[in-house]
């Protein structure tokens, strides 16, 4: 290849895929079998347990490098600043997972310090989420709800009905953990991938508005218990305007206040965050206000507001999950490690990337796993990570995991000696703080006007996954969505925009004839790009593409091409046409009006001009009583650049179909087809003596100019042709 100023020159042999392979050898390579594969991973040596060690514990690896000078005193600010916020958090979130608000803090402590030993992640603040949180909370009020006896199930005699909770929201941490943990073994955390970011838009939306919906009857005063299952938003939303009345003006005003307080900080924080040191802690000052104020006007005695009450003091000893309440809740549990590892990974994948260092999924699920089993058997509930405390520890100076153990050591400081402090905060503070937090995730709306423009699939999975969790409910929402999510994928590669090509003119290159003027269309050639993969589901589809880009059906032309050969026959043999210098003539008129079928099951096999005194030139007119489907070109040319693999069904359906062109007579080229593809078709007696390796060309344009060289003046001549099938009369068929 030779430069020429903003062109290019190429001199090169026109290559088939047979000269290709003749004049460049490649290299034979022994691929490794399962086997082999088998072997390599149970194989142990000095470097792969060192390596093994490493990748368990990550800490090693960075805490070696960590740089004193530069990072520990931001680490200690992001701690703090982290921590106190982690507190509150802890607290509120333990209210949407029907918790006493004190078992947040366990939640806050516990899977922080394992996580610290195991993460990849150098930013991650990991404990309470609001979303898994919320899940949580519909296993517990289904299992011990506010109203009504609780399950059936051993280990609950002489519970209190906190206990009780705290047992069920125990256990099903315990197995999300271990599910987790179990992905993580098996090296499974690609699964994530699945999830698009677009089903997590709309999963996560819809349970925003849920937690919006749940947190109202802590902010207008009311008391009614909690509801789930399908439909919970409705029964929700209908149980606070029914008693909206009852409404307590002094938890309104005070979450009110707050939350207008909050929203404008933030809102500075966003837009001075440049020269602001560190974003203002402007929920821990506001708790801290609520809590001096609640206190001194005994607010819980005089306005019949609800506090927080009691709060835990110090730690409780270890519980076991209880197998009862696991096999109750297997089925959410599962949605629930899906949905805390996949939050958590996209957001540890976002600041990985803008600091230069590696995560690595199935480590993260190892350690999330680790850190919640652990956690539960101390009492927490589900934890990952919540977006805006992870970004208050990246923001306020966080370098590493250090900031992350620190914030935890806030936690644990109030756990073992100033919670009491805590008691009397009014819980409408808590879901005033709650509330304020999901502005992000609610403003995921702004979404979908740009994914209507851009991708309507998008749009309908976003919408589907929205719709189902909001109103089946997040595990079933999340499965809905997942399905919607598969089906909009399987449609783009069942029913892909397939298109003719034509050749750019001056240039090589080919695109979509509908999308430019200057193109050139040789006569006789048609140009049918694939751009997917071809399987199963997609073959039949193509195939009617296929036949209405050629504007012919190949099987139906051979059948009426057949039945044309046994009727010339029996007229030769009936006398009724004869052979002349100018072909066949008609020496009488027939009796017969219409074609003789005979034996229909031969009908699709190649035409067999054996016995006939001539060739029929099918594009001449014919006989008035025989009539032929017309074929209007000479060559076919199938762009395989899109395709990545082929099925067996598939591949049976593709040789069938480049039969029936190459049985009338339509020379079949397949380009750009990748070697892999190649090699099964080769596996899988693909070739015989119609199909050969010699209809496979490297690029499109080689095969373009083999065309142009096999029909030179073809263009020419077919200007000349003109046939009119609709005259019908009795002339000779052309030799």
């Amino acid at each position: 290849m030779q430069p020429f100023g903003r062109h290019y020159v190429v001199v090169r042999p026109l290559f088939s895929e047979d000269s290709f392979a003749e004049q460049h050898e490649r290299i034979n390579r022994n691929r490794k079998t399962l086997r082999h594969h088998l072997k390599d991973y149970f194989t142990c040596d000095t470097n792969r347990a060192k390596n093994a060690a490493l990748s368990f514990l990550p800490i090693i690896g960075w805490m070696k490098n960590y740089n004193i000078k530069e990072w520990l005193l931001g680490d200690i600010v992001s701690g703090i600043s982290t921590g106190l916020v982690a507190v509150l958090q802890g607290l509120a979130f333990s209210l949407l997972a029907s918790l006493p608000p004190g078992y947040g803090l366990y939640t806050a402590f516990f899977p922080a310090i394992v996580y610290f030993f195991l993460g990849t992640s150098r930013h991650l603040s990991v404990g309470a989420f609001p979303i898994l949180s919320l899940m949580v909370g519909a296993v517990v009020t289904r299992l011990v709800p506010d109203e009504g006896p609780s399950a059936n199930i051993t280990g609950f005699e002489g519970l209190s009905l906190e206990q009780q909770r705290v047992l069920v929201a125990s256990s099903v941490t315990f197995l999300m953990g271990a599910f987790q943990l179990i992905m993580g073994l098996l090296q499974v955390g690609f699964i994530v991938m699945y999830l698009s970011d677009t089903l997590v838009s709309g999963f996560t939306t819809a349970a925003a508005v849920h937690i919006l919906v749940s947190q109202l009857r802590f902010v207008l005063g009311l008391d009614f218990p909690g509801i789930n299952g399908p439909l919970a938003i409705v029964y929700t939303l209908v149980e606070v305007f029914s008693r909206i009345t009852n409404t307590n003006v002094a938890d309104l005003v005070t979450s009110i206040v707050i939350m207008s307080l909050v929203l404008i900080v933030k809102e500075i924080n966003d837009r001075f965050k440049s020269k602001l040191p560190v974003p203002i802690p402007i929920e821990v000052i506001v708790t801290v206000i609520a809590c001096g104020v609640s206190y001194a006007f005994n607010f819980e005695e005089r306005f019949d507001v609800v506090v927080v009450g009691e709060m835990v003091n110090g730690y409780e000893s270890p519980v076991a999950p209880n197998l009862e309440v696991i096999k109750e809740s297997a089925v959410e549990a599962f949605p629930m490690a899906i949905v805390g590892f996949a939050v958590a990974f996209s957001v540890a994948k976002v600041y990985s990337v803008k600091y230069d260092y590696t995560i690595d999924g199935n480590q993260e699920l190892i350690a999330f796993g680790v850190s919640n089993m652990f956690g539960a058997s101390f009492r927490s509930f589900a934890a990952s990570t919540a977006l805006s405390r992870t970004a208050i520890q990246e923001s306020t100076g966080g370098k590493t995991q250090i900031a992350g153990v620190l914030s935890a050591m806030m936690v644990l400081i109030v756990i073992v000696a100033v919670g009491f402090l805590l008691e009397p905060l009014p819980r409408s503070v808590l879901g005033a703080l709650v509330i304020v937090n999901l502005k992000g995730m609610l403003m995921q709306f702004r979404e979908l006007p740009f994914l209507w423009k851009n991708d309507r699939s998008d749009f309908v999975t976003w919408v589907v996954t929205f719709l189902a969790s909001l109103f089946l409910g997040l595990d079933l929402g999340l499965a809905v969505g997942l399905g919607a999510e598969l089906f909009t994928v399987v449609c783009r590669t069942q029913f892909p925009r397939c298109s003719v090509l034509a050749n750019i003119t001056g240039t090589d290159i080919y695109r979509d004839r509908k999308d430019y003027i200057s193109i050139s269309e040789p006569d006789g050639v048609k140009i049918f790009k694939i751009p997917s993969p071809i399987f199963f589901a997609n073959i039949d589809f193509f195939r009617d593409k296929l036949v209405q880009a050629v504007g012919f059906s190949p099987l139906r032309v051979l059948k009426k091409r057949n039945k044309a050969l046994r009727k010339i026959r029996k007229m030769l043999r009936n006398g009724e046409l004869e052979v002349s210098d100018r072909g066949l003539k008609v020496r009488q008129p027939s009796l017969t009006t219409s074609e003789d079928d005979g034996n229909m099951e031969s009908l699709d096999q190649p035409t067999d001009f054996s016995g006939l005194p001539i060739q029929v030139n099918w594009n001449t007119e014919l006989p008035a009583n025989i009539s032929v489907p017309p074929v209007n070109i000479h060559s076919l040319v199938l762009d395989f650049s899109a395709v990545s693999f082929l099925d067996i069904s598939a591949l049976k359906g593709l040789k069938m179909m480049l039969k029936e062109f190459i049985r009338i007579e339509v020379d079949v080229y397949i380009v750009s087809c990748d070697v892999y593809v190649m090699e099964k078709l080769n596996q899988c007696t693909f070739f015989d003596d119609e199909i050969k390796t010699s209809i496979f060309y490297p690029t499109l344009h080689d095969a373009m100019l083999h065309i142009l060289e096999k029909h030179p003046d073809h263009g020419e001549l077919e200007k000349d042709i003109s046939i009119n099938y609709g005259v019908i009369q009795r002339e000779s068929i052309a030799v």
